[in-house]
């Protein structure tokens, strides 16, 4: 398919800019996002996989507008080869990531009441218990010990399991397809091995729960399949990512304690005002860029005008909320960490009808994580230099690979 573009002025559209996914150490800003930035609002890409370009949206009103606009879905996005960073493009039916209304509704319905602000409030003290536990461990081990491994990545695995309904004798192996299906290591073969056994298992679940009458996620979509609002196969597309879902937590909590184990006064502020801490934390998350490049492409279902340009029929764009969220209009002197930053209303989640399902259930998790682990390992500190903390690579969620720390105390 030939691209063709203009603008609505009649000047020569921006010029096509190549996108490599850069492996970046440390919650450092992509330099080459931030050179789109400055060419922005609008410029064009060309990312690692995929064909032709896209557009991309910069600014923070351009980004939240096309979110907000039906003219630009994500269900065409299914059926091209659209300039992407994943090397591999196997979209699933049923996945809400590709649903426009009013499928994307329909869909959402079925889990809904399993990620609601009440639902989370109900599952805080069992999720308490889980990483208690988890901490209790590490505790008794003593230092050093890799965060990542001991809580930041069992936690919201063994969270999400209790959301979906996973029963007890089967999370190990969930959790095994989960950690392969996330991690950087093991290669794609190992990968794609993981998401057949997986979606294996959750189709049989979802079978069994067709009169299910649980307020857990699986008995939902049983019973949701059982009543004709979802077919099976929607189900299933529906509950996978879902089930995979506490990747994000994992790797942006790796980054918010990376950034306090090495600034100081960050931390310090962190456990001087603990009652402030859930504006801290919007700010961590405004702040650090938890994925590489961009997300998922929309395309135009007609001719639409952004700020001056006309993003053509058939065009894909890309919104990144990473540059949405470091836009000077909105957020002054972006690329200071400012924990007394009000209003501070960030994009970290998304917008529009694909604003992240699990995010109040994330946001729990984040807020337990960070809590607990700042008061449980006191005077807690990298067991390495900062410059030796291995991060993630060839990945799409940016995150330390491992988090070695040393404490003081006994933390009980």
């Amino acid at each position: 398919m030939t691209q063709e573009t203009t603008t609505l002025t009649g000047q020569s559209p921006p010029p096509v800019r190549d996108w490599p996914a850069l492996d970046l150490d440390g919650p450092r800003f992509d330099p080459v996002l931030a050179d789109l930035m400055r060419e922005g609002p609008l410029t064009r890409v060309r990312l690692p996989h995929g064909e032709g370009w896209a557009w991309l949206a910069t600014r923070y009103d351009d980004v939240k507008a096309i979110t907000n606009d039906p003219r630009f879905g994500r269900a065409e996005v299914t059926k091209r080869q659209i300039t992407r960073l994943a090397p591999h493009f196997k979209p699933r039916p049923g996945s809400l990531a590709f649903a426009d209304q009013p499928d994307h509704n329909r869909l959402r319905r079925a889990v809904a009441g399993a990620f609601t602000v009440g639902a989370a409030k109900k599952l805080r003290p069992r999720a308490r218990e889980i990483l208690d536990g988890l901490v209790d461990g590490v505790v008794r081990d003593g230092p050093p010990a890799d965060l990542v491994e001991r809580v930041l990545e069992p936690f919201p695995i063994a969270v999400v399991s209790e959301v979906m309904g996973v029963p007890a004798a089967d999370r190990e192996r969930v959790h095994a397809w989960t950690r392969q299906i996330i991690s950087t290591s093991g290669g794609a073969e190992a990968a794609e091995r993981a998401k057949q056994g997986l979606y294996g298992w959750i189709t049989e679940t979802v079978r069994a729960r067709a009169g299910g009458t649980g307020d857990d996620v699986y008995s939902m979509l049983g019973a949701a399949v059982g009543r004709g609002e979802v077919d099976e196969t929607e189900a299933v597309g529906l509950a996978g990512p879902l089930q995979i879902g506490g990747e994000a937590v994992t790797h942006n909590v790796g980054q918010m304690l990376y950034l306090l184990l090495t600034r100081p006064e960050l931390m310090a502020r962190m456990r001087e005002r603990p009652e402030a801490r859930g504006r801290a934390l919007d700010e961590l998350l405004r702040w650090i860029s938890h994925r590489t490049s961009v997300g998922l492409a929309r395309i135009a279902l007609e001719d639409v005008d952004v700020h001056g340009v006309r993003v053509s029929a058939g065009d894909p764009v890309y919104v990144s909320y990473l540059a949405a969220n470091r836009d000077p209009d909105v957020f002054p002197d972006p690329g200071r960490i400012d924990f007394d930053r009000v209003p501070n209303p960030h994009l970290a989640f998304g917008n529009g009808h694909h604003f992240c399902t699990g995010a109040v259930l994330a946001r729990t998790q984040t807020e337990l994580l960070v809590d607990t682990l700042l008061e449980r390992l006191p005077g807690l500190r990298l067991a390495v230099p900062a410059d030796q903390v291995p991060w993630r690579r060839k990945t799409m969620i940016r995150g330390p690979r491992t988090l070695p720390c040393v404490w003081s105390g006994s933390g009980a």
